[in-house]
Protein backbone atom coordinates (compact mmCIF):
# COMPACT_ATOMS: atom_id res chain seq x y z
CA UNK A 1 0.00 0.00 0.00
CA UNK A 2 1.51 3.39 -0.95
CA UNK A 3 2.14 6.20 1.50
CA UNK A 4 0.14 9.39 1.08
CA UNK A 5 1.50 11.72 3.82
CA UNK A 6 4.30 12.40 6.30
CA UNK A 7 3.88 13.31 9.97
CA UNK A 8 6.62 15.22 11.78
CA UNK A 9 6.22 14.14 15.41
CA UNK A 10 8.00 16.12 18.11
CA UNK A 11 8.11 16.98 21.79
CA UNK A 12 6.32 20.33 21.77
CA UNK A 13 6.83 23.56 23.64
CA UNK A 14 4.91 26.60 24.91
CA UNK A 15 4.46 29.67 22.73
CA UNK A 16 3.45 32.21 25.37
CA UNK A 17 3.74 32.90 29.12
CA UNK A 18 0.30 31.45 29.95
CA UNK A 19 1.16 28.15 28.24
CA UNK A 20 4.30 27.37 30.23
CA UNK A 21 2.80 25.81 33.37
CA UNK A 22 0.20 23.67 31.55
CA UNK A 23 2.92 22.47 29.18
CA UNK A 24 5.24 21.50 32.05
CA UNK A 25 2.39 19.69 33.80
CA UNK A 26 1.78 17.70 30.61
CA UNK A 27 5.46 16.79 30.38
CA UNK A 28 5.75 15.64 33.99
CA UNK A 29 2.33 14.10 34.56
CA UNK A 30 2.63 10.88 36.58
CA UNK A 31 6.34 11.35 37.27
CA UNK A 32 6.10 12.69 40.79
CA UNK A 33 8.01 15.90 40.01
CA UNK A 34 7.59 18.30 42.95
CA UNK A 35 5.96 21.70 42.29
CA UNK A 36 9.11 23.57 43.30
CA UNK A 37 11.01 21.86 40.46
CA UNK A 38 8.33 23.01 38.02
CA UNK A 39 8.63 26.51 39.47
CA UNK A 40 12.35 26.57 38.66
CA UNK A 41 11.89 25.28 35.11
CA UNK A 42 9.02 27.71 34.54
CA UNK A 43 11.40 30.57 35.34
CA UNK A 44 13.71 29.36 32.57
CA UNK A 45 10.89 29.53 30.04
CA UNK A 46 9.70 32.92 31.27
CA UNK A 47 13.25 34.21 30.78
CA UNK A 48 12.51 33.82 27.06
CA UNK A 49 9.02 35.28 27.19
CA UNK A 50 7.42 31.88 27.74
CA UNK A 51 8.30 30.78 24.21
CA UNK A 52 10.28 27.68 23.33
CA UNK A 53 11.93 27.85 19.89
CA UNK A 54 11.09 24.22 19.11
CA UNK A 55 7.66 24.71 17.50
CA UNK A 56 8.87 27.41 15.13
CA UNK A 57 11.88 25.31 14.19
CA UNK A 58 9.60 22.35 13.51
CA UNK A 59 7.26 24.46 11.37
CA UNK A 60 10.31 25.49 9.36
CA UNK A 61 11.26 21.81 9.06
CA UNK A 62 7.75 20.97 7.81
CA UNK A 63 7.91 23.71 5.16
CA UNK A 64 11.43 22.77 4.04
CA UNK A 65 10.57 19.06 3.96
CA UNK A 66 7.42 19.72 1.92
CA UNK A 67 9.48 21.63 -0.62
CA UNK A 68 12.24 19.02 -0.71
CA UNK A 69 9.74 16.21 -1.25
CA UNK A 70 8.14 18.08 -4.17
CA UNK A 71 11.53 18.68 -5.71
CA UNK A 72 12.37 14.98 -5.37
CA UNK A 73 9.18 14.01 -7.19
CA UNK A 74 7.40 12.80 -4.05
CA UNK A 75 4.66 15.37 -3.45
CA UNK A 76 3.36 14.22 -0.05
CA UNK A 77 1.57 16.54 2.40
CA UNK A 78 3.53 17.02 5.61
CA UNK A 79 1.66 17.29 8.92
CA UNK A 80 2.99 18.38 12.32
CA UNK A 81 2.03 17.07 15.77
CA UNK A 82 3.50 17.06 19.28
CA UNK A 83 3.53 14.85 22.34
CA UNK A 84 3.12 17.57 24.96
CA UNK A 85 1.69 20.73 23.42
CA UNK A 86 -0.28 22.13 20.53
CA UNK A 87 -0.56 21.05 17.83
CA UNK A 88 -1.08 17.80 19.73
CA UNK A 89 -0.50 14.55 17.87
CA UNK A 90 -4.05 13.40 18.67
CA UNK A 91 -5.54 16.45 16.94
CA UNK A 92 -3.18 16.20 13.98
CA UNK A 93 -3.90 12.52 13.35
CA UNK A 94 -7.63 13.23 13.60
CA UNK A 95 -7.15 15.90 10.93
CA UNK A 96 -5.21 13.43 8.79
CA UNK A 97 -8.08 10.96 9.05
CA UNK A 98 -10.62 13.61 8.05
CA UNK A 99 -8.39 14.54 5.09
CA UNK A 100 -8.55 10.97 3.87
CA UNK A 101 -4.95 10.01 4.67
CA UNK A 102 -4.71 6.23 4.74
CA UNK A 103 -1.02 5.48 5.36
CA UNK A 104 1.66 7.92 6.49
CA UNK A 105 5.32 7.91 7.44
CA UNK A 106 6.31 9.39 10.81
CA UNK A 107 9.55 11.28 11.31
CA UNK A 108 10.17 11.64 15.05
CA UNK A 109 12.60 14.42 15.95
CA UNK A 110 14.96 12.15 17.87
CA UNK A 111 18.01 10.44 16.39
CA UNK A 112 18.43 7.81 19.11
CA UNK A 113 17.00 4.75 20.83
CA UNK A 114 15.78 4.50 24.41
CA UNK A 115 12.46 4.99 26.15
CA UNK A 116 12.01 8.76 25.86
CA UNK A 117 13.98 8.98 22.61
CA UNK A 118 12.14 6.23 20.73
CA UNK A 119 9.64 3.98 22.52
CA UNK A 120 7.61 6.92 23.80
CA UNK A 121 7.12 8.08 20.20
CA UNK A 122 5.66 4.66 19.37
CA UNK A 123 3.32 5.17 22.34
CA UNK A 124 2.42 8.64 21.02
CA UNK A 125 1.51 7.10 17.66
CA UNK A 126 -0.72 4.46 19.27
CA UNK A 127 -2.43 7.03 21.50
CA UNK A 128 -3.03 9.46 18.62
CA UNK A 129 -4.56 6.73 16.47
CA UNK A 130 -6.84 5.61 19.30
CA UNK A 131 -8.04 9.20 19.73
CA UNK A 132 -8.65 9.61 15.99
CA UNK A 133 -10.63 6.37 15.84
CA UNK A 134 -12.74 7.45 18.82
CA UNK A 135 -13.48 10.82 17.21
CA UNK A 136 -13.83 9.90 13.52
CA UNK A 137 -14.17 6.14 13.36
CA UNK A 138 -10.87 5.71 11.52
CA UNK A 139 -7.17 6.53 11.60
CA UNK A 140 -4.34 6.24 9.08
CA UNK A 141 -1.67 3.60 9.44
CA UNK A 142 1.42 5.35 10.82
CA UNK A 143 4.89 3.94 10.18
CA UNK A 144 7.73 5.41 12.22
CA UNK A 145 11.10 5.90 10.51
CA UNK A 146 14.35 4.57 11.95
CA UNK A 147 17.01 6.06 14.21
CA UNK A 148 19.45 8.27 12.32
CA UNK A 149 22.21 9.03 14.84
CA UNK A 150 24.93 7.80 12.44
CA UNK A 151 23.48 8.91 9.10
CA UNK A 152 26.27 10.63 7.12
CA UNK A 153 24.21 13.79 6.60
CA UNK A 154 23.39 14.06 10.31
CA UNK A 155 27.05 13.61 11.22
CA UNK A 156 28.13 16.14 8.58
CA UNK A 157 25.61 18.71 9.84
CA UNK A 158 26.80 18.40 13.44
CA UNK A 159 30.44 18.50 12.29
CA UNK A 160 29.97 21.76 10.40
CA UNK A 161 28.36 23.29 13.46
CA UNK A 162 31.46 22.33 15.46
CA UNK A 163 33.78 23.81 12.84
CA UNK A 164 31.88 27.11 12.77
CA UNK A 165 31.86 27.37 16.57
CA UNK A 166 35.54 26.51 16.80
CA UNK A 167 36.46 29.36 14.48
CA UNK A 168 34.87 31.90 16.83
CA UNK A 169 37.38 31.15 19.60
CA UNK A 170 40.85 32.58 19.92
CA UNK A 171 41.99 29.13 20.95
CA UNK A 172 40.61 27.79 17.68
CA UNK A 173 41.62 24.18 17.12
CA UNK A 174 43.12 23.91 20.62
CA UNK A 175 39.68 24.18 22.26
CA UNK A 176 38.42 21.01 23.92
CA UNK A 177 35.47 19.43 22.10
CA UNK A 178 32.62 18.53 24.46
CA UNK A 179 29.42 16.85 23.31
CA UNK A 180 26.23 16.99 25.37
CA UNK A 181 23.02 14.99 25.43
CA UNK A 182 19.95 14.89 27.65
CA UNK A 183 20.69 12.88 30.78
CA UNK A 184 18.36 10.01 31.66
CA UNK A 185 18.17 7.75 34.72
CA UNK A 186 20.85 5.07 34.70
CA UNK A 187 18.07 2.49 35.01
CA UNK A 188 16.50 3.78 31.77
CA UNK A 189 19.79 3.48 29.96
CA UNK A 190 20.25 -0.07 31.23
CA UNK A 191 16.96 -1.08 29.59
CA UNK A 192 17.52 0.86 26.36
CA UNK A 193 17.28 -1.63 23.51
CA UNK A 194 15.69 -5.08 23.22
CA UNK A 195 16.11 -7.66 26.00
CA UNK A 196 19.21 -9.71 25.46
CA UNK A 197 21.18 -6.93 23.76
CA UNK A 198 22.79 -5.79 26.98
CA UNK A 199 21.02 -2.44 27.27
CA UNK A 200 22.60 1.00 27.06
CA UNK A 201 21.53 1.53 23.46
CA UNK A 202 20.92 5.22 24.20
CA UNK A 203 24.37 5.94 25.60
CA UNK A 204 26.09 3.66 23.09
CA UNK A 205 24.51 5.41 20.13
CA UNK A 206 25.29 8.79 21.69
CA UNK A 207 28.93 7.84 22.24
CA UNK A 208 29.24 6.65 18.66
CA UNK A 209 27.64 9.77 17.22
CA UNK A 210 30.09 11.92 19.20
CA UNK A 211 33.03 9.82 18.03
CA UNK A 212 31.93 10.04 14.38
CA UNK A 213 31.68 13.83 14.57
CA UNK A 214 35.04 14.06 16.36
CA UNK A 215 36.69 12.13 13.54
CA UNK A 216 34.99 14.35 10.95
CA UNK A 217 36.40 17.51 12.55
CA UNK A 218 39.83 15.98 13.25
CA UNK A 219 39.52 16.24 17.02
CA UNK A 220 41.77 13.58 18.58
CA UNK A 221 40.19 14.03 22.01
CA UNK A 222 36.62 14.74 22.97
CA UNK A 223 34.18 14.24 25.84
CA UNK A 224 30.54 13.19 26.06
CA UNK A 225 28.71 14.64 29.04
CA UNK A 226 25.10 15.20 30.03
CA UNK A 227 22.67 18.00 30.74
CA UNK A 228 19.09 18.84 31.72
CA UNK A 229 18.69 16.34 34.56
CA UNK A 230 15.24 16.66 36.14
CA UNK A 231 14.85 13.71 38.52
CA UNK A 232 14.99 13.49 42.31
CA UNK A 233 18.51 13.42 43.77
CA UNK A 234 18.19 9.86 45.11
CA UNK A 235 17.79 8.47 41.56
CA UNK A 236 21.15 8.03 39.74
CA UNK A 237 21.25 9.70 36.31
CA UNK A 238 23.93 9.65 33.62
CA UNK A 239 26.86 11.85 34.60
CA UNK A 240 28.89 14.07 34.56
CA UNK A 241 26.78 17.16 34.11
CA UNK A 242 28.15 19.76 31.69
CA UNK A 243 28.70 22.38 34.42
CA UNK A 244 30.57 19.94 36.66
CA UNK A 245 32.63 18.87 33.67
CA UNK A 246 33.66 22.47 32.99
CA UNK A 247 35.05 22.60 36.52
CA UNK A 248 37.03 19.43 35.88
CA UNK A 249 38.42 20.75 32.58
CA UNK A 250 39.39 24.01 34.24
CA UNK A 251 41.26 22.11 36.96
CA UNK A 252 43.11 20.27 34.19
CA UNK A 253 44.19 23.52 32.58
CA UNK A 254 41.81 23.54 29.60
CA UNK A 255 41.41 27.13 28.44
CA UNK A 256 38.51 26.89 25.98
CA UNK A 257 35.71 24.54 24.97
CA UNK A 258 33.45 23.98 21.99
CA UNK A 259 30.18 22.45 23.17
CA UNK A 260 28.06 20.53 20.66
CA UNK A 261 24.54 19.39 21.67
CA UNK A 262 24.78 16.21 19.59
CA UNK A 263 21.90 14.64 21.49
CA UNK A 264 19.44 17.33 20.38
CA UNK A 265 18.00 17.79 16.89
CA UNK A 266 17.09 21.46 17.37
CA UNK A 267 17.77 24.37 19.70
CA UNK A 268 14.84 23.99 22.04
CA UNK A 269 14.79 25.59 25.45
CA UNK A 270 16.95 23.05 27.27
CA UNK A 271 19.74 23.82 24.81
CA UNK A 272 19.49 27.59 24.95
CA UNK A 273 19.08 27.67 28.75
CA UNK A 274 21.41 24.92 29.94
CA UNK A 275 24.18 25.68 27.45
CA UNK A 276 23.83 29.26 26.20
CA UNK A 277 23.03 30.57 29.67
CA UNK A 278 24.15 28.32 32.53
CA UNK A 279 27.15 26.61 30.95
CA UNK A 280 28.35 29.71 29.10
CA UNK A 281 28.05 31.82 32.26
CA UNK A 282 29.93 29.23 34.30
CA UNK A 283 32.70 29.03 31.72
CA UNK A 284 32.99 32.82 31.86
CA UNK A 285 33.41 32.73 35.64
CA UNK A 286 36.20 30.19 35.16
CA UNK A 287 37.86 32.35 32.53
CA UNK A 288 37.35 29.67 29.86
CA UNK A 289 36.60 30.42 26.24
CA UNK A 290 33.18 29.01 25.32
CA UNK A 291 31.48 28.45 21.98
CA UNK A 292 28.29 26.49 21.41
CA UNK A 293 27.87 24.66 18.11
CA UNK A 294 24.58 24.76 16.23
CA UNK A 295 22.37 21.69 16.31
CA UNK A 296 21.87 19.62 13.17
CA UNK A 297 18.28 20.65 12.51
CA UNK A 298 19.31 24.10 11.29
CA UNK A 299 21.40 22.63 8.43
CA UNK A 300 19.80 22.06 4.98
CA UNK A 301 21.34 18.59 4.89
CA UNK A 302 19.08 17.60 7.77
CA UNK A 303 16.04 17.89 5.49
CA UNK A 304 17.93 16.00 2.78
CA UNK A 305 18.50 13.24 5.34
CA UNK A 306 14.77 12.98 6.10
CA UNK A 307 14.08 12.61 2.37
CA UNK A 308 16.62 9.77 2.28
CA UNK A 309 15.00 8.05 5.28
CA UNK A 310 11.66 8.23 3.47
CA UNK A 311 13.24 6.73 0.33
CA UNK A 312 14.60 3.86 2.42
CA UNK A 313 11.13 3.00 3.66
CA UNK A 314 9.17 3.64 0.46
CA UNK A 315 11.60 2.52 -2.25
CA UNK A 316 13.93 0.19 -0.38
CA UNK A 317 16.82 2.61 -1.00
CA UNK A 318 20.14 1.57 0.53
CA UNK A 319 20.62 2.42 4.20
CA UNK A 320 23.40 4.97 4.66
CA UNK A 321 25.00 4.61 8.09
CA UNK A 322 28.45 5.14 9.53
CA UNK A 323 28.24 3.48 12.93
CA UNK A 324 28.32 0.00 14.40
CA UNK A 325 25.95 0.39 17.35
CA UNK A 326 22.51 -1.15 16.69
CA UNK A 327 19.90 1.09 15.11
CA UNK A 328 16.18 0.39 14.80
CA UNK A 329 13.01 2.37 15.53
CA UNK A 330 10.72 1.34 12.66
CA UNK A 331 7.25 0.29 13.75
CA UNK A 332 3.66 0.50 12.49
CA UNK A 333 0.80 1.97 14.52
CA UNK A 334 2.79 2.05 17.75
CA UNK A 335 4.06 -1.51 17.48
CA UNK A 336 7.59 -1.73 18.87
CA UNK A 337 10.54 -2.55 16.63
CA UNK A 338 11.45 -5.37 19.10
CA UNK A 339 9.28 -7.03 21.71
CA UNK A 340 10.05 -5.60 25.15
CA UNK A 341 12.35 -2.96 23.71
CA UNK A 342 13.28 -0.02 25.95
CA UNK A 343 10.97 -0.97 28.81
CA UNK A 344 10.09 2.07 30.92
CA UNK A 345 11.51 2.05 34.42
CA UNK A 346 9.32 2.47 37.47
CA UNK A 347 8.52 6.05 38.35
CA UNK A 348 9.91 7.22 41.68
CA UNK A 349 7.35 7.55 44.47
CA UNK A 350 5.87 10.96 45.19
Amino acid sequence: MPYDAVLVLSFGGPEGPDEVRPFLENVTRGRGVPPERLDAVEEHYQHFGGVSPINELNRRLVADLSRALRESGRDLPVYFGNRNWHPLAEDTVEGMARDGVRRALVFATSAYGGYSACRQYHEDIARAREAAIARTGSAPDLVKLRHFYDHPLFVASVADGVRAARETLDAGHDARLVFTAHSIPESADRTAGPPGEGGHRYSRQMSEAAALVAVAVDAPDHDLVWQSRSGPPQIPWLEPDIVDHLDDLHDRGVGAVVVSPVGFVSDHLEVVWDLDNEAAEHAGKLGMGFARAASAGSDPRFVEMVVELIAEQVDGAPVRALGAAPRAGVGCNGELCHAGCCEPTKRPPR
